[in-house]
């Protein structure tokens, strides 16, 4: 696996860190562009990679999806590796970490607050909101915030009611924000050249979805 790292800290002192999780096709650009817009930011923001490869077709991403949502703890395993790297960089405060998930990268960072790692919040963008296979439920620490269209196709209402009452026996203090006429990907400005139903760019809710995981950030990660 190769991750990307965009180190913001300075010689001043330690600080905070991100954990970035991918959509399900993999690590690309847009990962790290939005690792290089935290690190100017002042933190330590590392996306990691599930894979271990790039650039191969939607039925092949399909299929590794797949795999990991069957194989019980596989993207724990791989994920707390990955926060691993980030929290052994030097420069780092590895008490102040928190983790973004985009589509697949919402069930990654949610298998590390099911797993208690240490991370102060874990944020998902269109997320994926079902437990991947063997995931048990248990107490939540992290500060949970999913960030959903209403008209994703892959987070229907029914989902996003098992979820809350996940949320709610874990005694997870969570929440969850609904944008109106939003659509799967919402984030990735080149998402129609799939052509895939229920895949759209939303300029809007990706401005103030941004805006409301930096206000996360802040207000989690403080000293």
């Amino acid at each position: 696996m190769t991750g990307y790292l965009a180190d913001g800290s300075d010689a001043a002192g330690t600080a905070p860190g991100v954990l970035l999780a991918h959509e399900a096709p993999g690590m690309s650009p847009l990962m790290r562009q939005r690792a290089d817009s935290l690190a100017d930011l002042g933190y330590v923001a590392f996306a990691l990679d599930l894979h271990g490869a790039v650039d191969f077709d939607q039925a092949e991403s399909r299929r590794r999806h797949a795999e990991l949502m069957k194989t019980p703890f596989l993207i724990r395993d791989r994920a707390m590796a990955a926060l691993a790297v980030l929290t052994d960089q030097p420069g780092i405060d590895p008490g102040r970490v928190g983790a973004v998930g985009f589509c697949q990268g919402g069930i990654t960072v949610m298998e590390l607050a099911r797993a208690r790692a240490p991370i102060r919040c874990a944020i998902g963008f269109h997320p994926g909101l079902r437990r991947p296979a063997g995931t048990p439920p248990g107490p939540i620490d992290a500060r949970v915030m999913m960030l959903v269209g209403d008209d994703d196709p892959l987070a229907p209402p029914e989902d996003r009611a098992t979820f809350a009452a996940e949320m709610t026996a874990a005694g997870a203090a969570w929440e969850m924000h609904l944008f109106g006429g939003v659509q799967h990907a919402f984030t990735n400005l080149g998402i129609e050249r799939l052509g895939m139903a229920g895949f759209h760019y939303d300029a809007r809710a990706t401005s103030r979805g941004w805006a409301m995981m930096l206000d996360m950030l802040e207000e989690t990660l403080a000293p």
